[in-house]
Parts: structure tokens; C-alpha cells; sequence
């Protein structure tokens, strides 16, 4: 007799506790230090009295940089390093998905999902997002996924979209993530993840005069393509909730369950307009892909999508001539997503915003990670810390995502000081920090005598005076002499102000 699924999956689950408990996560940790994940062996900490353009890169256009990667950069070239990156395909990440693939449920279709727990679900889904944003080579790709996450946000709490996220993330978010913004949004609209929580599944058209559910319509329009001011009257969402009307995702045993299907009988085959575009009747199905065509086709969405880009990478209130010249170069590569960053970035603008934006929760959490070489396996505790600083990974209740201003995250800033300290003092559980191979790599000593010297790493910049006097004054003493002293100077590098801000 052949073993059910639920039986092989507990022999899966078994049999991972036991390799766990023989040492995998020690395992990984030693293998992806082989890939250099780990101290390099030398960390240079020469830097100049502003923040390095190098720096300002890795900060912003990834998670922030580890040690010795900001000298890398410079060295090869920041238009080099930028052209890597918005092809991450030739990147080998074998350290990165050492650390994410560990876990089962985030790599599984729905229908096999639905055999964990809602909890196990989150919870695995989370951690390997972490660890895919701390260890991955694709910094640019990893950057833009939380980008995406947010614009086309889904909330895990609802419904059976704690199941469903997973399939999203892999199948919707990450391979567009520097693609086709016309794919993207295609992959989006019939993600089965997207249907529960934007209510597409309850929207079904049977009868002549029967009205559409237009929450989907709405946020397609409203957040993911024209944007609040995009031209478009209430009439536009309903006839877009028409066009959108047929479809739902396949239910019972005899199904597999989660995958999205269209049913003619729920669907509006009337003749349509949208924004003075005649969607023909009777196209059934193909009546989304035509407006898809309407939506991103329209000037409102390359300059919707090119000034949220330009929002992440430059600052709140970007300069109007780098939207317009963004939006334009979206426009001309055809909704090319690796196109629209590369102009940004390559930016006048962009070089001279260094250190104007707070980082949210997760950007600092992450980039403290990686500032400091920490090997971590995303335990609970860590997960925990971005709860607390309110930034748990895909748990934002409403379509608009996370906030990018500064403003939302200035309550939680007592636990990002906590956690800045407990974390060089290795505080914090499944989580290590080698402070003595830091220093070892900056000279053993003999140029770092205290946890200031250190600040380049962090911020790309020699201490000022006030910063020396902070860190020296409350935690004097440096390795080895003082070893809980120098940790907490670290821990006081990573709560200052400036390193809040990228």
C-alpha cells in the first residue's frame, strides 16, 4: 500500500528534526563560509569625511554592504556592479540558497502547502526571505522583490492566503522582479494568493445586470498600475471589474487545490470600456490580458511606476525631471524593470541623496546583519524583532503595503537600539558575530584601538568627533582587553542615527 501524503511528509519532518539536531544549521554555516559568507580576510577602513558613493550603493540598492564589499565595488566600477546586478540569472547563489531552501513549505505548490499548519507556513516563508535578503548575491533582486512585495502586497492573515503566498512569491514576484512590468502585472492578476485577498474569487457575473465585486478592479488600477491621481472615474473600475469578473481557483478533492481557473458561466461577456478603450464582447478569459494592454499602455502607469521607483531609490519627493526622464526610459524599453532601475541609479540624483532615507525595520535589521558578517539561521527570536519594530514579513493588513516615509517607524525606534546592542554582544538566539575576526581582518589592532574605528564599515565615512566621543565615552576599551565593552561600542555604531539612514 502506497503512503499517504500527510504520512510522507511526517517522515519528511522527522528525519529533518534529526539532521537538524546532528548539526545541519552548523553544517550550512560552515559551507556557505566556504562560498565567502564569512570574515574576509582582509577589511580595509580607509574613508573620507563623507559617505562613499560605493557604500551609498550597496545601501540603497541592496541590503547594505558586508565587510570589504564596498572596496570591491569601487574597484571594479559602480556602472559594472549595477550591470551585474539587473541580470542577477548569471549570479551564482549556491550560500543563499543553502540558508532558504532548508525549508520545505515555501517550495511546494499550494495544493501540497495546505498539508502544514498556517503558522508553519508564515513562519518558514519568513525566514527564508530573511536569509535570501542577508546572504544573497542578487542584492539588486532581493531588493526589488520587497519592492514588488509591497506594491502588489498580500496579506498572509487572510483567508487561505497563508498557503497561497508561497506560490506568489515564487512563481509572481521573484522571477519578475527585474523583468517585464507587463508579465509582472499579468502573473499578478492571476495569482491565487491575489484572488482571495483582493476578493477576485467572489467576483462572478451569472445574471444580466448583476454588479461585479470591484475590490480587485479597484487596487489594479488605484495602486498597481495609474495610481491615485491616474485619470481614471469610478465607471473605469467597473467596467474593469467586468473584465476581471470568471475567475476562482479549483476546489475539491478530485482538484488540485489552489490552482486558478476561468469559468464562463461567472463572467461578464458584455462589450466593455476602459479609460476610452472598447474591450470587445464575448472575449471571455482573454478580456484581462486586453486590459492589461489598456493599463500599461497608459502614460499615468510609466509615471506611477517610474516615481515609486524613484521614491525607494532617491528619496520621498524626487526630483521631477529624473521621474520624467525614469518614466520615459520605462516607457522606450518597453516596461523593462531592469531598464527603469538602471537609469535611477546611474543617476545624478541618486548619487547625491546619500544618507537621506530611513531605513524601515527590515532594511536595518538586515543590514546590521550583514555589516557585522553575522552568521544566522533566522530564528524565531529574529523574526521577533521585526514584529516588534512592525515590519513582519508579508503581514501589512491592507493592499497598499508597507510604508516607504519615515514617519510610521519612529515608535519602534527603543527596539532597534536593543537590538543593535544585543546583537555584536550575541544576544541574539541562532545568531553569531565574529568580532574578533573583524578585527583581525582591519589589522589586529593595530588600527582599530576602539569600536569607533570601526565606523567606516557601517557608514561608509570616518567618525565625527561627536560620533568617537559617543562610543569612546560610553564604551571605551577594545579587543581583547575589553571584550564587552568593545561589543557594546559596536552596538552603539549600529544605534546611531546615521546608520538609520542609508
Amino acid at each position: 500500500m502506497r503512503p499517504r501524503r500527510r504520512e510522507v511528509l511526517r517522515a519528511g519532518a522527522l528525519g529533518a528534526a534529526g539532521f537538524a539536531m546532528a548539526g545541519c544549521e552548523g553544517v550550512i554555516s560552515s559551507l556557505t563560509g566556504s562560498f565567502g559568507q564569512g570574515v574576509p580576510g582582509n577589511i580595509p577602513l580607509a574613508a573620507g569625511e563623507e559617505p562613499d558613493l560605493a557604500h551609498h550603493l550597496l545601501s540603497r540598492a541592496g541590503y547594505g554592504p558586508r565587510p570589504g564589499e564596498a572596496e570591491e565595488v569601487r574597484a571594479r566600477g559602480l556602472a559594472d556592479w549595477v550591470e551585474e546586478q539587473v541580470q542577477p540569472d548569471g549570479l551564482e547563489d549556491r550560500a543563499a540558497e543553502l540558508r532558504a531552501r532548508r525549508y520545505e513549505s515555501p517550495h511546494l505548490p499550494p495544493g501540497d502547502a495546505f498539508e502544514f499548519k498556517r503558522e508553519v507556513v508564515v513562519r518558514e516563508l519568513a525566514r527564508a526571505t530573511l536569509l535570501r535578503a542577508v546572504y544573497s548575491r542578487r542584492r539588486l533582486r532581493e531588493v526589488m522583490v520587497g519592492f514588488w512585495t509591497d506594491h502588489l502586497n498580500i496579506d498572509v492573515g487572510k483567508g487561505e492566503c497563508a498557503w497561497l503566498k508561497p506560490t506568489d512569491d515564487r512563481e509572481v514576484v521573484r522571477p519578475h522582479a527585474l523583468g517585464n512590468f507587463r508579465d509582472l502585472l499579468r502573473a499578478s492578476v492571476r495569482s491565487a494568493a491575489m484572488l482571495v485577498y483582493l476578493d477576485g474569487t467572489a467576483n462572478r457575473v451569472r445574471s444580466p445586470g448583476e454588479h461585479p465585486n470591484e475590490n480587485h478592479a479597484r487596487e489594479l488600477l488605484e495602486l498597481h498600475t495609474l495610481g491615485v491621481h491616474g485619470g481614471y472615474t469610478q465607471r473605469d473600475v467597473m467596467e474593469a471589474a467586468r473584465a476581471l469578473s470568471g475567475w476562482r481557483i479549483r476546489e475539491g478533492k478530485e482538484k488540485r487545490r489552489g490552482t486558478v481557473e476561468f469559468l464562463a458561466a461567472n463572467h461578464d461577456g458584455g462589450a466593455k470600456e476602459v479609460l476610452g478603450a472598447g474591450l470587445a464582447a464575448g472575449g471571455g478569459e482573454e478580456e484581462a490580458e486586453r486590459l492589461l494592454d489598456v493599463l500599461c499602455d497608459h502614460p499615468a502607469t510609466h509615471a506611477h511606476i517610474a516615481r515609486k521607483v524613484c521614491r525607494r531609490f532617491v528619496g520621498e519627493d524626487p526630483p521631477a525631471a529624473l521621474v520624467e526622464r525614469a518614466a520615459g526610459e520605462f516607457r522606450a524599453s518597453n516596461l523593462s524593470i531592469a531598464a527603469l532601475v538602471r537609469t535611477v541609479l546611474l543617476s545624478d540624483e541618486f548619487a547625491a541623496a546619500r544618507g537621506t532615507m530611513v531605513k524601515r525595520p527590515f532594511h536595518f535589521v538586515v543590514s546590521s546583519l550583514r555589516a557585522l558578517a553575522a552568521d544566522t539561521h533566522a530564528h524565531p527570536d529574529l523574526l521577533d524583532v521585526l514584529a516588534r519594530l512592525g515590519q513582519a514579513p508579508f503581514q501589512h493588513p491592507t493592499p497598499d503595503g508597507y510604508p516607504g516615509e519615515p514617519e510610521p517607524w519612529m515608535g519602534t525606534l527603543l527596539w532597534r537600539w536593543n537590538f543593535a546592542l544585543a546583537l555584536p554582544e550575541g544576544r541574539v538566539t541562532g545568531t553569531k558575530v565574529d568580532l574578533d575576526g573583524i578585527v583581525a581582518a582591519c589589522g589586529g589592532g593595530a588600527t582599530v584601538g576602539s569600536a569607533a574605528d570601526l565606523t567606516p564599515l557601517f557608514l561608509g565615512r570616518k567618525a565625527t568627533a561627536a560620533e568617537r566621543t559617543a562610543v569612546e565615552g560610553h564604551a571605551p576599551g577594545g579587543l581583547p582587553a575589553d571584550r564587552e565593552r568593545f561589543a557594546e561600542g559596536v552596538g552603539l555604531l549600529l544605534a546611531s542615527p546615521a546608520f538609520q539612514r542609508c
